[in-house]
């Protein structure tokens, strides 16, 4: 996984991208609120890795979490655990890109 702050984009690995599709799509399913935009731009991902703006990042993961706490008590524990374990990538993602580079040299 890479970023780049001036680009404010987060590039992930395909198989995160194939698991938020897959999940975006209960979300839009369950008409979860903002899960359309993240699952149309997370479907369209293909093979290879993929760049995503931090804002359609952030509301997937945003999306998973809300999935994750309405669909909590009908899963089975393997699948909850998939779906936070997508959805906190994703978050640590975006909040990784947000963070201040400190300077190598600054102790």
């Amino acid at each position: 996984m890479t970023s780049s702050a001036f680009h404010r984009t987060i590039t992930l690995p395909a198989p995160v991208c194939e698991q938020a599709a897959r999940h975006l799509e209960q979300a839009v399913q369950k008409a979860i609120d903002g899960a359309a935009t993240p699952w149309r731009a997370f479907r369209g991902a293909g093979g290879g890795d993929r760049a995503f703006s931090v804002p359609v990042v952030e509301q997937a993961a945003g999306c998973l979490l809300v999935l994750a706490a309405e669909s909590a008590q009908s899963l089975r524990p393997s699948a909850l655990r998939a779906l936070i374990t997508v959805a906190l990538h994703l978050r640590d993602a975006a909040e990784a890109v947000r963070r201040p580079v400190l300077p190598s040299g600054a102790w």
